[in-house]
């Protein structure tokens, strides 16, 4: 059997002499603790999840699946789906300053026909959706690592030119 090395006392190490009665429940603490964690991010506590948002007028419907919560670093894919009932002659969604503050936008397809900004809000033309088809437009983001707002509005508008169709009202929560 190998010498026990120079810098380890066994009484003190190995047997824990002097150590106060609570000094193992607090490292089990710790450790439930961390445990915790992990068992709330398996049950989707800090996001990633997506949800689905509804609008229905005498237009469109209109809905968004997006996740709700999210963290630092991480990609998310955001669908927008569009579905005419009747002809929506210049289809524009419009996205709160939500979508863009602390987020990178990595790509948007299909690609719409313009895009501007209106009065703070990125504004994508979609063109035209004949009544009784469907458009769904796909926006793939990452959260900037240094994002720390934790409550951040992305509510969302579907107009035809100048008129409002419907909106979308959904929060973020961005976890550091």
């Amino acid at each position: 059997m190998a010498d026990v090395p120079d810098t380890l006392v066994l009484t003190r190490h190995r047997d824990l002499e002097g150590l106060s009665r609570s000094g193992p429940w607090v490292r089990r603490g710790v450790l439930a603790l961390i445990a915790l964690a992990a068992v709330l991010g398996l049950a989707n506590v800090f996001g990633q999840r997506p949800a689905t948002v509804r609008a229905e007028a005498a237009a469109a419907t209109f809905s968004l699946y997006a996740p709700t919560a999210i963290r630092g670093g991480d990609f998310m894919e955001a669908r927008f789906h569009i579905t005419a009932r009747r002809d929506l002659k210049k289809a524009i969604i419009k996205l709160d300053p939500g979508w863009a503050e602390g987020m990178s936008i990595n790509t948007i397809e299909p690609s719409p026909v313009g895009e501007a900004s209106d009065d703070g809000r990125l504004s994508f033309e979609l063109g035209h959706i004949p009544e009784g088809r469907a458009f769904i437009l796909f926006m793939q983001f990452q959260v900037n690592p240094t994002n720390v707002a934790w409550h951040r509005p992305q509510n969302v508008e579907l107009d035809d030119g100048d008129k409002v169709v419907a909106r979308l009202h959904r929060t973020i929560t961005v976890f550091p």
